[in-house]
């Protein structure tokens, strides 16, 4: 399974899609970006006069990218004839170090801790690009073929 294959999977479209690309994945983990487009909604109200990315948006970012791109990955053997997969999150604990700023790309890596009978656990970060670190946490997940 290739990368456009992953996203094309993905149970998300826009507005509501945080993903543009993956750099990479395999068994123990992925590394994705998104870029955070000025014009999208959340920035309209948050904050007035100074948008800056909700950290809700970061976290689901993180998830669809280091939660759910890599569990379709992992469980792409199941996936018959490229159905669409079910994804739910679990919980999820995170720490936020700097802010993201409209139209500023973010990239994040995703390691694996535990994959067992479909639930995912992962250990997530994202970088901006000056590779600072803006989150990081862990995050859970069930999936299903």
């Amino acid at each position: 399974m290739n990368t456009s294959e992953i996203i094309s999977l993905l149970p998300y479209k826009a507005p509501f899609l945080f993903v543009d690309g993956i750099d990479t994945v395999s068994e123990n983990g992925i590394t994705g970006h998104y870029t955070f487009k000025k014009e999208a909604f959340f920035y309209q109200g948050h904050f007035k006069g100074n948008p800056i990315t909700p950290g809700v948006i970061l976290t689901e970012c993180m998830a669809q990218i280091g939660l759910v791109c890599l569990g379709i990955y992992l469980i792409k053997d199941d996936l018959k004839d490229y159905k669409q997969p079910q994804v739910a999150l679990t919980s999820h604990q995170m720490d936020f170090y700097l802010p993201v700023l409209p139209d500023e790309k973010v990239t994040v890596r995703s390691n694996k801790d535990v994959f067992r009978f479909n639930k995912l656990r992962c250990k997530v970060r994202m970088y901006n690009k000056n590779e600072e670190l803006v989150a990081r946490g862990l995050i859970s997940g069930m999936l299903k073929a």
